[in-house]
């Protein structure tokens, strides 16, 4: 049925891949599952393409990271330049849920997928630089600080003089993603999607560590575009500023308040 001349009866089966690996096993299945999957990744209808970019997750659990890295790595990274939006969009969600089934080292590791979206942020079409960015503010509650500070950072200071506005405006709106995820991380060790999966929510502080890379890393360079000459970039990189000013504000009031 993996040789189904029809899509939906292939994707069918493979989202059914738990129940049908214990039928005949992961390593029969996987033989048979990889010319499916890339024959459905580049269907010419978008929408099935769609599909299998959700289903990829569960590929990625059931087969495990070194099936995936060896046959499966290079077409998730292929999909942030499809032409269709939607699919663009979902492959970056599709990065973060990978992220948390095989980890932040995972993610982080040479030729792994930050480094692949670093990448992008050199690409001559304008298309993959707004798409960095967008995989840079889906992954990022999947990421740890020590991550932030040494492997996305710098992604965005890169794309700060870009010469498209809209490239710009975007980077700040990524700042602001940051900003506030470092609101909240507690530690250097815990991601936003770990605090995110209990029920419910625990209220958190951010640590002197994000404090220190919102002021050292990402406040010059809101600064720098808060004085663009487009008028959107100023508008969200003086927006997201604020939103760490105000947190500031907000904390040392909070911090007078209990000690009169």
């Amino acid at each position: 049925m993996l040789k189904d001349d029809f899509p939906d009866v292939r994707l069918n089966i493979i989202s059914k891949l738990e129940r049908v690996n214990e039928v005949i096993g992961i390593e029969l299945l996987s033989q048979s599952l990889l010319p499916a999957i890339v024959q459905l990744a580049e269907d010419k209808n978008w929408r099935v393409r769609l599909a299998i970019i959700q289903h990829i997750p569960l590929l990625a659990a059931q087969l495990g990271v070194k099936f995936f890295d060896e046959k499966l790595a290079s077409l998730c990274m292929s999909w942030l330049g499809d032409t269709v939006f939607s699919i663009r969009e979902a492959s970056t969600q599709n990065l973060r849920r990978l992220t948390e089934v095989f980890g932040v080292e995972w993610a982080e590791r040479d030729g792994g997928i930050l480094s692949r979206v670093g990448g992008m942020a050199e690409h001559p079409n304008y298309l993959y630089r707004m798409t960095t960015c967008f995989a840079v503010s889906t992954l990022s509650p999947a990421l740890t600080l020590p991550v932030f500070a040494r492997s996305v950072l710098p992604i965005l200071h890169r794309l700060v003089e870009d010469p498209i506005p809209n490239i710009r405006f975007n980077v700040a709106k990524s700042y602001a993603v940051l900003i506030d995820i470092f609101k909240r991380l507690p530690d250097e060790t815990t991601t936003l999607s770990q605090l995110e999966s209990t029920s419910p929510p625990p209220s958190t502080q951010g640590t002197a560590k994000g404090e220190e890379l919102v002021r050292g890393e990402i406040m010059p360079p809101l600064e720098k575009l808060g004085q663009d000459e487009d008028v959107d970039v100023r508008f969200f990189a003086t927006t997201a500023a604020k939103s760490w000013t105000d947190h500031q504000a907000q904390a040392q009031g909070q911090g007078n308040a209990m000690e009169t």
